[in-house]
């Protein structure tokens, strides 16, 4: 007898990321010289504070056995206290917060703690595929909605209809956005809060960018309109060059982070507390991170401003390692790409429909590309050197 994988499993599709990297593999093998903006992995190092701390912290913890499900005392406490400093929201690390497997555990497993069969979650469309894939596994159905350039990539609560609002349990938000980079004001995520909190739903925020942002002010985070139904998501992933340490942190709702917990304590295990330690020491740090900011913001400066001598349209983005670049009229998101990896130019991205889906007719990621800004700032300059030279 065959071996049959499961019929949810057998109903995805490939994972993005993953044919990125495919993609990437065969330019090389075919001798080009490739410029990969797809996967937005950064190569950057983590900072030394924190690399230095967790060298210190394995000797530490030579003896210590399985980490806590939730995260070490220290390490809420300083996830806790940043919160504080950063967003001016007091919360409290026995009650408020859990450390997570960096934020793709998070989001995935997230509806596994709230989501009956057949219960709603909303997402934003294009987005984060942990989002829909997550709810597909818990037994839940997807609803999403689109993100525009007209309604500034921001969700339209009012055009939910009543019936979905009725069988809804979890409403996604991502801001800073992932991948239009787009950053949603105070106003909005307090309107969203309070429709949230009318409805009985969980507001979801997505916050893994929260501190790579371009603008005068940094972004809200949704925690700033009262933590009731309100679950933030963090990452150090983006923060601190941290993505294969693989540590995060959820916030908020006193009940929500309290389900949150037992769901982890049932279904993984903890952060190993040597990575926990080189977290608490990054997250005391805010130069690194702004040194980061200045090299992303000259980065996407270069990449935006070759685009834009093309004739396309502007798509500087206010935040977030992305570029949401939309292409040639007339050209699909894959055609738009495919051009891109001309051997000429090499440049990697990622087709917008491979993040999103039809919704009502409506493909929202087509005719755009997303290009993560991982690349060193001299493969960014080459980037704009090689862009120049195609011709739409």
């Amino acid at each position: 007898m065959s071996v049959r994988g499961s019929l949810r499993l057998e109903s995805l599709g490939g994972y993005a990321f993953a044919e990125v990297d495919r993609i990437v593999e065969d330019l090389r093998r075919q001798g080009a010289s490739v410029l990969d903006f797809g996967v937005g992995d950064p190569k950057a190092p983590t900072p030394e504070i924190a690399r230095e701390r967790a060298k210190r912290a394995l000797d530490e913890h030579a003896t210590t056995g399985y980490p806590s499900y939730i995260g070490s005392q220290g390490f809420r406490a300083a996830c806790a206290d940043w919160i504080g400093r950063r967003f001016g929201v007091k919360v409290d690390p026995a009650k408020h917060v859990s450390a997570t497997i960096g934020s793709k555990e998070a989001v995935f497993h997230l509806p596994l703690a709230f989501v009956d069969p057949g219960d709603v979650v909303i997402s934003p469309n294009p987005g984060y595929p942990p989002y829909t894939r997550g709810t597909m596994f818990a037994g839940g159905r997807n609803w999403t909605y689109p993100l525009r350039a007209s309604q500034g990539f921001l969700p339209d609560l009012g055009a939910i209809p009543a019936d979905v609002l009725r069988e809804t349990r979890v409403l996604w938000i991502c801001s800073p956005n992932s991948p239009t980079g787009s950053v949603a004001p105070l106003d909005f995520l307090r309107d969203a809060a309070k429709f949230c909190r009318k409805h009985g739903i969980l507001l979801a925020s997505d916050e893994a960018y929260s501190e790579l942002w371009f603008g005068d002010e940094p972004p809200h985070s949704a925690l700033e309109t009262g933590l009731e139904n309100v679950l933030s998501v963090f990452s150090m992933s983006k923060r601190s060059n941290m993505t294969g340490w693989r540590v995060g942190f959820v916030a908020g709702d006193e009940e929500a982070v309290r389900l949150f917990r037992k769901l982890k304590t049932n279904i993984d295990s903890g952060t190993p507390n040597a990575l926990q330690d080189g977290s608490v020491a990054a997250l005391s740090d805010e130069t690194h991170v702004a040194a980061m900011r200045r090299e992303y913001r000259a980065k996407r400066d270069l990449l935006c401003g070759a685009f834009r001598k093309l004739g396309l349209p502007d798509c500087t983005p206010e935040a977030t390692i992305y570029v949401w670049q939309k292409g040639p009229a007339g050209m699909s998101s894959v055609e738009f790409a495919k051009r891109l990896l001309d051997p000429a130019v090499a440049v990697v991205t990622t087709p917008g429909t491979w993040l999103s889906s039809p919704d009502g007719g409506e493909d929202p990621g087509e005719g755009y590309v997303r290009l993560a800004l991982v690349p060193t700032p001299e493969e960014c300059a080459d980037a704009a050197r090689r862009l120049a030279g195609l011709r739409f």
